[in-house]
């Protein structure tokens, strides 16, 4: 009796191990090479105008995959619109008036809508548009995986909660990140994101009047920009790189170890703490750099996708069919 407990046990966790991977094992980098050949090409036919255009655009992608992959997986549901019965996640604290870049995406959409009607879904979609951000932008490139389907239910709670706010520490990134499935060396890599784009006064106010651990000088010359009372300047923007916020590259860990990391949970990862060794290894290596951050893309890309009869392919990414 007690060798068949043993087997029917065996039987259950190989059946948990088999569920738990066996979205993202349906994932593939080819997913489209028959249903829609000419997918690629129609992305960039839209993203890259687009970002050339404006570069912050790259950034701003990148966010919104990152944004939407954290809350209930990589499913589109940060595309959706609030509509009757639906509560998006646009309007949540870390989205409202700063997630951007939704009108791309639309453009995106309508381009391979074009030569392959719904067949492409706004998940796979957003995914690829940050692969070709980062590269446009100078970075790594990668095989995206793809095959996932759109949701049809978003979650502000989600979005409220499981998405890193810039006032926190390493302990909340690294837990933040660990729910997810990420790994500490993933969260600083993937915090190199901060490369590019820009953020908003309203978000690195506290850290560039109250934090010590901030190069005097950087903080002065942000203080221009940013007025100390709340509701003063709030949208003002400044640079989340210093000197290059429109190229992919390493110089965010260099601008932190000189203590000039924008945002207060950028400097966090070099504040006399376990991410300080990584920091130094990226300054010291582009090439790390990017080798960790495209790993930490696939796995961020990986989370919970929606797959086989699951979800939908929304004609419209913002909003269900």
């Amino acid at each position: 009796m007690a060798a068949r407990a043993i087997v029917v046990l065996w039987l259950i966790l190989a059946l948990v191990a088999i569920a738990s991977g066996g979205a993202s094992a349906q994932l593939s980098s080819g997913f489209y090479s028959r249903s829609c050949p000419g997918m690629l090409k129609a992305v960039r036919s839209a993203l890259h105008p687009a970002i050339a255009r404006e570069r912050r655009v790259g950034a701003s992608i990148v966010r919104l995959f990152f944004h939407d992959c954290f809350v209930q997986g990589c499913d589109a549901s940060l595309l959706l619109d609030d509509a009757p019965g639906l509560r998006g996640e646009k309007n949540a604290t870390p989205n409202k008036n700063s997630a951007r870049g939704f009108e791309v995406i639309d453009a995106v959409k309508a381009a391979v809508e074009g030569c392959c009607p719904g067949v492409v879904s706004c998940a796979d979609i957003l995914a690829i548009a940050a692969e070709e951000s980062v590269v446009f932008l100078g970075g790594p490139s990668w095989e995206v995986k793809m095959g996932r389907r759109d949701s049809t239910t978003a979650s502000f709670n989600g979005a409220e909660n499981n998405i890193p706010p810039p006032t926190s520490g390493l302990a909340n990134l690294t837990s933040l990140f660990a729910a997810q499935g990420l790994s500490q060396k993933d969260m600083v890599a993937l915090s190199g994101a901060h490369t590019i784009g820009l953020a908003r006064c309203t978000n690195f106010r506290d850290h560039i009047y109250n934090d010590t651990n901030i190069d005097a000088g950087f903080a002065r010359s942000r203080q221009s920009g940013c007025p100390r009372a709340t509701g003063s300047g709030d949208n003002n923007l400044a640079p989340l790189d210093l000197e290059t916020p429109t190229v992919f590259e390493n110089d965010y860990y260099k601008n932190l170890v000189q203590k000039r990391g924008l945002l207060h949970s950028d400097q966090e990862l070099f504040n006399g703490g376990a991410a300080d060794a990584l920091v130094r290894e990226y300054v010291g290596s582009q090439s790390a750099f990017f080798k960790d951050f495209v790993e930490g893309m696939i796995k961020m890309g990986d989370i919970t996708p929606l797959t086989g009869s699951n979800g939908q392919i929304r004609m419209n990414c913002r909003r269900i069919n």
